[in-house]
């Protein structure tokens, strides 16, 4: 039932238990206890008395976040979220992986937490490709080495392929780095392990969807046709 809740975009699966334990969610005129229930074509849903709607088909927006936003519906610490910056007009959307604060660029957005569950596993092996610049100097033997994997304060990251954009200049070097686990701040940590200091980090790619020249904050969604040749078979349930 949460993810039912969650697939029609009335709330989050965690705000869709909270829900029902409420006593606000009904099947069939019937006031549910416990989420563990299956929803048919023909059920009728509601929360608070209104009808839940049909689930839309899975949707797919690229942003361009900006540094400063953290990627999170509500951030105790109150600081700005991505999801309180989003242009109007957009359904109840999540985000696939993350962004730290710092970072920027590329970051996908669906309706289907499904599909973002899936794009997000390293076993899809969608590359996630970035621009780091970063203080310090480095050699492209040292970065060459990444391609066998490195361990960081006992957290061990597989293969990630690193390369100089060109000869550095002056104290910093950027450094274009491709990698498919996406574990949390991966790119800042091994390239800390390697001496430097990220200062800037821009998410340029994720699988086959380019940042391109999207401005800052903007978002455009991903035509249905565009979604299906991308991600063929990782759109189906």
């Amino acid at each position: 039932m949460a993810k039912v809740l969650a697939r029609a975009g009335v709330c989050s699966r965690r705000d869709a238990e909270r829900l029902i334990a409420e006593g606000r969610v009904k099947l069939n005129g019937k006031v549910l206890d416990t989420p563990a229930v299956k929803v048919g074509p023909d059920d009728a849903l509601t929360v608070d008395g209104r009808p839940v709607r049909a689930a839309e088909p899975a949707r797919l927006w690229r942003y361009h976040k900006p540094a400063g936003l953290v990627t999170t519906h509500r951030d105790p610490a109150g600081r700005a979220t991505v999801f309180q910056h989003l242009p109007p007009g957009l359904p109840r959307v999540i985000s696939v992986g993350r962004l730290d604060l710092n970072s920027e660029g590329l970051l996908l957005l669906t309706n289907d937490g499904a599909l973002a569950r899936r794009l997000e596993l390293p076993a899809t092996g969608l590359a996630r490709r970035y621009r780091a610049r970063a203080f310090g100097k480095v050699s492209q033997a040292e970065l060459d080495q990444l391609q066998d994997g490195i361990s960081v304060a006992g957290v061990h990251y597989g293969p990630i392929a690193a390369h100089l954009e060109r000869g550095q200049s002056g104290a910093n070097a950027w450094i274009q780095v491709s990698l498919s686990e996406g574990k949390n701040r991966e790119v800042r940590r091994v390239l800390e392990a390697l001496g430097l200091k990220v200062n800037r980090l821009i998410r340029t790619s994720y699988g086959p969807f380019e940042l391109g020249m999207l401005e800052p904050g903007a978002v455009e969604e991903v035509p249905q046709k565009a979604m299906k040749q991308m991600l063929g078979k990782l759109l189906s349930d």
